[in-house]
């Protein structure tokens, strides 16, 4: 096998019995860190310090990630004019926040004939955002709704 010390040298290509003894003589642990390398690899370390370092590695990068949060804003077909504008403040006030939006338009019954309503409506939300908010994902149709998801430019 091929060893390499504490200090991170490598030792060269040892029995491992030789290499155990080494281990244990310095109060270490041989750990195989590449075990489909020909010879495998082992390396003399401490491995309860080396989980430590690697959980709080871990932990570290999770911290730094950033999660998109989508908030949704449902409209009707027949969304009265002040309904409308009080969802397009929040929706401004979401996107300003950093959230991602989806504009959803819910359709009923008779409502399903007639889609175009429903287009009109996300293109007057799109028109009212259209200063602060870039398009994700056009206008698509999910089942009985029309989905649009817009971001902060």
């Amino acid at each position: 096998m091929r060893l390499i010390d504490a200090e991170g040298e490598q030792v060269g290509v040892i029995p491992t019995s030789e290499a155990l003894q080494r281990a244990e003589e310095s109060g270490l642990d041989l750990v195989e860190v590449s075990p489909n390398a020909k010879p495998p690899v082992c390396k003399i370390m401490d491995f309860g310090k080396f989980k430590y370092e690697l959980a709080k590695k871990e932990k570290e990068n999770r911290k730094k990630q950033h999660v998109v949060i989508t908030k949704e804003i449902r409209f009707r077909p027949k969304t009265d004019e002040h309904d409308f504008e009080f969802k397009v403040r929040h929706a401004r006030k979401f996107l300003e926040n950093g959230h991602r939006v989806k504009a959803t338009v819910m359709f009923r019954g008779r409502e399903n004939a007639h889609r175009e309503y429903g287009q009109r409506v996300l293109d007057r939300f799109k028109k009212a955002l259209e200063d602060i908010s870039k398009i994700e994902t056009d206008t698509k149709l999910e089942g009985s709704q029309l989905v649009l998801y817009i971001t902060r430019k």
